[in-house]
């Protein structure tokens, strides 16, 4: 969904961080456990103004993967930490409607993506698609690959927006959260059918809970700047740490991180309130994955040029 003067936003942001005037996060539900915002790169690449996901690589150190939204050709991004672009891969055989998160994860020993197609600004799809890659080892290369499986799914209660998902694997789980709806809805889908030629064509989610704590615009903000008042509480991404015993969900002013509790279920974790991070960098804030080993977390936004934060995880 488009942000108000995400473009000139992100020409002011630039002059910014140029200058070094680089601002701090600040705790709101509970007092933040995290350290200062840091800067780790810059996003100059004109092909790369409007990411909508990313994902850490579970290969390499300081690599992350990088999608796009709609109206742009079905490629798959390797970026550095810094913001350089490391190569590209074109995802063959599938049909890219709007692309809005990425998430990565390992299962029987190797490391794969998860592409979402999942967002629905009308409303109007009625069926969804997600689309899991193997991991390329020579990231250098570049070249094109073919979907390992993907999976088609539906709503069970009627068409709604989604651009935030996360994979535990271990629980063989995709978890989808909600974008416009208040208080945010959790679903879930299973990663990998049994028997897959048993499985249904299309899947159907499971309601598995509702988001707690998601800090919703004040009084004389929805009075003053309804526009972005509304827009102010909306989940634009997720990802799972490595540890799986936390999820950190972004939507357009704050991050959430939901530290989860021994064998809780992931719909019992975000029912309890979460650490609020302040996302005073990003004013179009629309990517977020925890790093390779789960020290730290790493958010960007859609637009250019763009920064990429790192906040070291010290909970």
């Amino acid at each position: 969904m488009p942000f108000p003067s995400s473009r000139s936003a992100g020409c002011l942001l630039a002059c910014a961080l140029v200058l070094g005037l680089a601002s701090v996060l600040a705790g709101c539900n509970q007092p933040s456990e995290l350290p200062d915002t840091q800067i780790a790169g810059l996003m100059i690449d004109a092909d790369l103004d409007e990411i909508s996901g990313i994902a850490a690589s579970r290969r390499e150190d300081g690599v992350l993967w990088a999608i796009d939204d709609s109206g742009k050709p079905a490629n798959l991004y390797a970026i550095s930490h810094r913001g350089n672009r490391l190569a590209t891969f074109k995802i063959e055989g599938v049909k890219k409607t709007d692309w809005e998160d990425i998430a990565s994860f390992e299962l029987d020993g190797k490391p794969y993506l998860l592409i979402a197609d999942t967002g629905d600004n009308g409303g109007i799809r009625k069926t969804l698609s997600l689309h899991v890659v193997e991991e390329p080892q020579d990231i250098e290369a570049g070249g094109s690959l073919k979907p390992a499986w993907s999976i088609q799914f539906r709503w069970p209660d009627g068409a709604r927006d989604c651009e935030a998902i996360a994979v535990d694997a271990q629980r063989n789980e995709i978890l989808l959260i909600t974008k416009k709806r208040q208080p945010p809805q959790l679903y879930t889908l299973q990663l990998r059918a049994d028997d897959r030629k048993k499985a249904p064509k299309t899947l159907t989610a499971r309601l598995a809970g509702t988001l707690a704590g998601v800090p919703q615009a004040e009084a004389n903000e929805r009075r003053d700047n309804p526009s972005m008042a509304r827009l102010r509480s909306q989940v634009t991404a997720a990802g799972i740490n490595p540890q799986r015993d936390a999820i950190a969900v972004l939507t357009y002013a704050n991050l959430l991180v939901y530290t989860r509790q021994g064998d809780d279920t992931w719909a019992q974790t975000v029912a309890r309130p979460p650490l609020v991070v302040r996302m005073m960098l990003l004013p179009q804030p629309e990517a977020v994955t925890f790093s390779r080993g789960g020290k730290g977390i790493y958010a960007t936004g859609e637009f250019s040029p763009a920064p990429i934060l790192y906040l070291p995880d010290r909970r």
